[in-house]
C-alpha cells in the first residue's frame, strides 16, 4: 500500500512538471549571436561569478547567468570548472 502511494505521488509530480515545462516560451536568440564569442576563459569567469549573476538575474531581466554566444564545448568546460570552484571552496572550509 505504501509503495502504491509513493508511485502515485511520483507519477502525479512528473505529470505536473511536464505540464509546467510544456507551457514555457522559447526566447529568440538570433540577436544574441552577433559579436564576440566567449571561450574557455570567459566561461571560467562566468562560472565563478554564477552566484552573483543569479542574484542579479532575479532583480533584472537583462542579466543572464550563461552566455548564449559561446564557442561550445570550451566555454562549457570553463563554466563548469568555474562554477564547481564554489563546491571545492566549501569542502575545504568544512575540513578545518
Amino acid at each position: 500500500m505504501k509503495n502504491r502511494k509513493s508511485l502515485l505521488l511520483l507519477s502525479a509530480s512528473l505529470l505536473a512538471a511536464l505540464l509546467f515545462v510544456s507551457c514555457a516560451n522559447q526566447e529568440p536568440v538570433q540577436e544574441c549571436l552577433h559579436g564576440t564569442q566567449y571561450g574557455f576563459l570567459r566561461g571560467l569567469l562566468h562560472g565563478f561569478i554564477t552566484p552573483i549573476s543569479f542574484i542579479a538575474s532575479l532583480l533584472d531581466d537583462n542579466v543572464a547567468i550563461y552566455a548564449i554566444n559561446n564557442t561550445g564545448g570550451w566555454y562549457d568546460l570553463g563554466f563548469l570548472l568555474g562554477s564547481s570552484g564554489w563546491g571545492f571552496m566549501a569542502g575545504n572550509r568544512s575540513k578545518k
